[in-house]
């Protein structure tokens, strides 16, 4: 993504995020709720900077190894330094990882598995306001908004969580997070997507 189109994104979020905290819960959001099913198609996990990778190279222990992707997005291995990890799949790597190897070794076979999970910020989910942690999460196939909430420890004693609103691709829309977390209402258990905003604002009471 190029720096033209993320910064009117990020003024955006910054907008929603601001209006949603500061409004609270004096009056409910007119926003439409959000959508009970993904526009995702196919799911592929990429790679991102903090992730931690075991190279394998086959019959080649020594040119093996267990690596973290660097700030920077890459990692080097024995006969192929610097590859672009982030923002990758893992099979994607291993090609590259083996056009390198095919320079020193004959036919080389490398398969490339994540055991430590950040993923690229794109598509991390992150939660601000009145949540117990508000982070950025990695993004996992078939995550709900009860998955999130969750892994940002629920809500604060002083949240709106029926006022709370998620913001995906330029859309803002409304999530009953009160309801969900509080009354248990499944219903309310929306699934999210990579690259989803959650904005949680303090209530006014």
């Amino acid at each position: 993504m190029s720096n033209r189109n993320f910064q009117p994104r990020v003024s955006r979020l910054v907008l929603v995020a601001a209006a949603a905290l500061s409004l609270g819960a004096c009056a409910a959001n007119n926003y439409p709720p959000a959508p009970d099913k993904i526009s995702l198609q196919t799911y592929h996990y990429k790679v991102g900077a903090g992730d931690t990778l075991n190279v394998s190279v086959w019959h080649n222990p020594d040119l093996s190894m267990t690596i973290q992707v660097r700030p920077d997005g890459r990692i080097s291995t024995p006969l192929a330094p610097d590859v672009q990890a982030a923002g990758k799949t893992p099979g994607e790597i291993a090609k590259e990882i083996e056009a390198r190897l095919s320079k020193y070794v004959r036919d080389p076979v490398v398969s490339v598995v994540v055991t430590g999970f950040q993923g690229p910020y794109s598509q991390q989910i992150r939660i601000v306001g009145q949540a117990v942690r508000p982070s950025a999460i990695p993004y996992r196939e078939n995550m709900t908004l009860l998955d999130v909430m969750i892994a940002a420890g629920g809500l604060t004693e002083f949240a709106d969580g029926n006022a709370a609103v998620l913001e995906r691709h330029g859309k803002t829309y409304s999530i009953k997070l009160g309801d969900l977390l509080k009354r248990g209402q499944m219903s309310a258990n929306v699934p999210v997507e990579p690259g989803d905003v959650i904005i949680i604002p303090q209530s006014m009471f």
